[in-house]
């Protein structure tokens, strides 16, 4: 499987944007033959780079994750990223995990710090890490992975320092080896910009920075996600969903403009791809694609 920070190298040179989704183990045997037997063929018709497979609270889906992200590798023949967390989890079990990736051929790793069981502050693990760019630094050190991070162009909603504060602790994780930046999906443009401008411009990074996009499938749903994300939905946007919150067939139609426009204006701008939180569903991101004409 092909490192995902050659991806990102690469793809400049043949004009198209790196293209990529993010899927979350389902808890049922019949969620995994829908993903699986499914969701991702469907989505593997529009031609993706490589997929993600996220990583439950506390690590409470690891086994089930990497499953997936063998399977993707093994059927589909697709790059894969696995996520791995801070969470529950000690440098020795960390390193283990790392030799358990890498013997099923996945060489891509998202660092990230993850979230506690059941909510509640971060508290780090007696023998673990306490900040994500340790996890990065170790990952680096145990041998050859693509190693990206989250970044959130609002600021992570646990820093109460302030977004400026934040995207600082994001450039400590690419300079403790991190090749690439997943972005927390986002409703307005004009924060990823800024976000995008405060790391180039002021602080000198120069690793992809990713857009995470999500097309609207529920007014509820989506107003319950940002609330635990902490991402913002603008007033003209919170409004129109108001009006959709009761006909979700609307709702996701609406979504697939909404993420088309959004999408147009990020790839105008120069992004290097867009990453997709599909949320197991294959429709309206297939169908943002084809609008875009990337399908």
């Amino acid at each position: 499987m092909q490192l995902i920070r050659d991806i990102y190298a690469v793809r400049p040179a043949n004009g198209r944007p790196v293209i990529s989704f993010e899927f979350f183990p389902p808890k049922t045997a019949e969620g995994d033959r829908a993903l699986l037997e499914k969701q991702i063929p469907a989505l593997l018709q529009t031609r993706p780079d490589y997929c993600s497979v996220t990583y439950g609270a506390g690590g409470s889906t690891r086994e089930k994750t990497l499953m997936i992200v063998d399977r993707i590798q093994r059927d589909h023949g697709l790059t894969a990223l696995a996520h791995l967390t801070c969470v529950n989890h000690t440098r020795e079990e960390v390193r283990r995990l790392l030799d358990q990736i890498n013997a099923l051929g996945c060489k891509n790793i998202l660092a990230l710090r993850g979230d506690p069981p059941g909510g509640g502050e971060f508290t780090a693990t007696p023998g673990g890490f306490e900040f994500s760019k340790q996890l990065v630094q170790a990952i680096r050190e145990t041998g050859d992975f693509s190693i990206g991070v989250a970044g959130f162009p609002e600021g992570h909603v646990a820093c109460t320092e302030g977004k400026h504060a934040d995207w600082q602790h994001l450039k400590e994780k690419i300079e403790a080896g991190a090749d690439f930046v997943l972005t927390q999906l986002f409703f307005d443009n004009a924060d990823f910009f800024e976000f995008r401008s405060h790391l180039r411009d002021t602080l000198g990074v120069n690793v992809p920075l990713v857009p995470g996009v999500i097309a609207i499938l529920s007014a509820t749903q989506i107003k319950k996600f940002t609330q635990m994300c902490g991402a913002r939905i603008p007033a003209a946007l919170g409004v129109k969903l108001e009006e959709l919150s009761h006909d979700d067939a609307a709702a996701a139609e609406f979504g697939i403009e909404y993420a088309t426009r959004q999408c147009q204006a990020l790839l105008e701008a120069g992004v290097p791809g867009l990453h997709f939180y599909t949320l197991n569903k294959a429709r309206s991101t297939v169908r943002v694609l084809h609008n875009l004409g990337l399908a």
